[in-house]
């Protein structure tokens, strides 16, 4: 083998290497990777108790925020389940995810009705809120679609809206998205997932 050749068997070799090492230190999420995305980066919303918040006020945790309304009858109580769940089989750690629901339905879901639904499914869950523009603004921030559906009576109507979560690492940086488990999943299989996922990040992946 020339001097050259062995160069670049080297050179090659350190590259492999490299690469193997780089693959071997990234984290394996389970759910989509979408670190470095241009969007849902903050909010300035107002929670549940009244306070005026925005994601810098969960910094230090990981943090899940989904969409949805008081009155869905099953995406959004599932969703919620889930995440207590996640909290509850994450023993300790539990006290370092902050889960957060964002009503795309203002109209219904006043502080007082955000403050008795969505700490029901776990004490530390937090119901967020705004006027319409604001909701408009963060869903489309978010990239959310939600729209009312009509019903039989003014105050009858449902909201049609996306249903995906979004996770932050505990440095306020969006990280994940997690989209609605396949029909028939056991709630369980799901959580064991994301449980995953959330211990990478606590662990600083």
């Amino acid at each position: 083998m020339t001097r050259r050749a062995a160069v670049r068997a080297l050179f090659a070799c350190a590259v492999a290497v490299a690469a193997a090492a780089c693959g071997d230190t990234a984290p394996r999420f389970r759910h989509t990777d979408i670190t470095g995305a241009d969007y849902a980066k903050d909010f300035a919303l107002t929670d549940h108790t009244g306070r005026k918040v925005s994601l810098a006020d969960y910094r230090g945790r990981v943090v899940t925020v989904f969409f949805g309304f008081t009155q869905c009858p099953d995406v959004c109580p599932t969703a919620l389940a889930e995440m207590r769940e996640v909290v509850e089989k994450l023993g300790p750690d539990g006290q370092r995810l902050q889960v957060l629901f964002i009503t795309v339905d203002p109209e219904r879901d006043t502080q007082a009705l955000l403050a008795q639904y969505v700490p029901a499914f776990h004490p530390s869950f937090v119901g967020l809120y705004g006027d319409a523009a604001a909701t408009a603004r963060v869903a489309k921030d978010f990239k959310v679609f939600y729209q009312k559906v009509p019903g039989k009576t003014p105050g009858s109507y449902t909201m049609d809206h996306s249903a995906g979560t979004y996770v932050y690492d505990p440095q306020g940086r969006l990280r994940l998205f997690v989209r609605p488990p396949p029909a028939g999943e056991p709630a369980s299989v799901s959580a064991e997932r994301l449980i995953a996922d959330i211990r990478l990040l606590l662990g600083g992946a």
